[in-house]
């Protein structure tokens, strides 16, 4: 028989036994959950990195199939995309025709200052493009698209003419312009047409000091000439660029031959100071004049009418960076260089080669046309942390908008006025606008706007 101490031994193994076996139990099936956590974990990894490299794969692709002289379908609507593509694999890429592209911020800013080896002058490259037209001529005469000693004697002629002062005294009325625009305003509104649009055209036109009657061609005459620098170009907007020219050489022949028979203020009048000439006696050629007023007017035109259009539509898809900016005016500046990084007017430039260069790890002959990628060096994220995100606190933001080097646009300082005070005044009258129907982009890919922005205006 055994004893009562001997049966409470027995009972306290037993239970010690139980007790072990549970814990066992218990480490086991937390052992087995945690592989079985695990292997999902491991599956989810393998699944994103599967993804990735199949997303890395298509992105490559992209870079690899691209073509600036035969697009892609959707690319002047939306090309960031193809952007991020090119900036991850072919930063520096050589085209089917033999041209070369440049994507990345360094580079551009690398070709911007180096004018000896990247010439901006276009009539190697414009001959076969446009023939011996109109077109031809104004291209191949216009500021931009000319070297030294050209182009320096023209600038410094215009530059006299876009003083910082000349500037500053036009914003009274720039104020008057806008706050009238807004006035005619109804409760819907096509913000390129109506405004955007309006004020570029009522600028440049009071630099020239031209009739409020006359300036009624001026946007089309723009649009068409402006519109003949696509890469790809239809035998219709050739036509159409050349009409333009020759329409808008006429108006100005006329114009010129009222002003020299009635000359105006050349501090305030930019067509009488052109034609004057500077002090130390350099001046214009009757088709240096003619073509270079049409530039400044083009230039004025086109990329203040896109600042103006991408800001509001940037604040449309932004509203808690509109609100930001109405409860802070004093980001108003970075704002204006945010809206000119994120969504470049001007998204294409072009050199060409006078020798035997490179460009990142390609070499490039002499004589070779060179895409400069604006758009695309504005989002790189070598220079820009999170490119993509539109932040009107942004900085340092040293975009290349305006381009750089010795041909930076010379009409920057009235391009930004014109945006900041038409963007204040808007969000100050209208700070709840909202969409009343889908925009429409010109379909452009060296310019980026819009030709329609229906809203709703509260």
């Amino acid at each position: 028989m055994r004893t009562l101490r001997e049966h409470l031994r027995i009972r306290q193994d037993q239970n010690c036994r139980v007790k072990r076996f549970a814990q066992y139990w218990e480490h086991e099936q937390r052992d087995r959950h945690g592989r079985v956590a695990q292997y999902f974990v491991n599956l989810q990894k393998i699944d994103l990195k599967l993804r990735q490299e199949g997303q890395a794969r298509m992105t490559q692709a992209l870079a690899d199939s691209f073509d600036l002289t035969r697009p892609d379908p959707g690319f002047a609507e939306d090309p960031f995309p193809t952007y991020r593509a090119l900036l991850a694999y072919s930063p520096v890429k050589r085209f089917s025709d033999g041209s070369v592209m440049a994507a990345r911020h360094a580079d551009l800013e690398r070709i911007y200052r180096d004018t000896t080896t990247f010439s901006s002058d276009k009539k190697q490259e414009f001959l076969p493009k446009y023939g011996k037209t109109p077109l031809f001529e104004h291209h191949t005469t216009s500021l931009v698209f000319n070297d030294p000693p050209l182009h320096t004697r023209v600038r410094k002629i215009m530059v006299g003419a876009l003083t910082p002062r000349a500037i500053a005294a036009m914003e009274p009325g720039l104020i008057r312009l806008v706050d009238h625009l807004l006035d005619r305003m109804g409760p819907q509104a096509d913000l390129i047409s109506e405004f955007a649009a309006a004020i570029p055209i009522e600028v440049i036109g009071n630099l020239f000091d031209m009739p409020h009657a006359e300036r009624g061609p001026l946007r089309d005459w723009s649009l068409a000439i402006l519109g003949a620098l696509e890469p790809v170009l239809s035998a219709e907007q050739e036509d159409r660029g050349n009409r333009a020219v020759d329409e808008f050489c006429g108006y100005l022949r006329d114009l010129i031959a009222r002003r020299r028979a009635k000359p105006g203020d050349p501090a305030t009048d930019v067509l009488t100071r052109l034609m004057q000439g500077t002090r130390s006696g350099e001046h214009l050629t009757e088709v240096e004049l003619l073509q270079n007023c049409i530039f400044i007017l083009n230039a004025g035109h086109e990329t203040t009418t896109n600042l103006i259009g991408n800001g509001l539509d940037l604040f449309l898809d932004h509203p808690d960076q509109r609100d930001l900016l109405i409860n802070n005016p004093g980001l108003i500046d970075s704002a204006i260089e945010e809206f000119l990084r994120h969504q470049s007017s001007n998204q294409l430039g072009n050199r060409i080669t006078t020798a035997a260069t490179e460009i990142g790890e390609i070499a490039v002959a002499a004589g070779t046309r060179v895409h400069l990628l604006i758009g695309a060096a504005n989002r790189d994220p070598a220079k820009f942390p999170d490119p993509d995100r539109f932040d009107i606190t942004r900085s340092p933001n040293k975009h290349l908008a305006f381009a750089g080097g010795p041909h930076i646009c010379l009409g920057l300082t009235l391009a930004r006025l014109e945006g900041k005070i038409a963007i204040q005044r808007f969000l100050a009258r209208y700070p709840g606008f909202h969409r009343a129907g889908p925009a429409t982009r010109t379909g452009r890919v060296r310019f980026r706007g819009f030709s329609h922005l229906p809203v709703q205006l509260t």
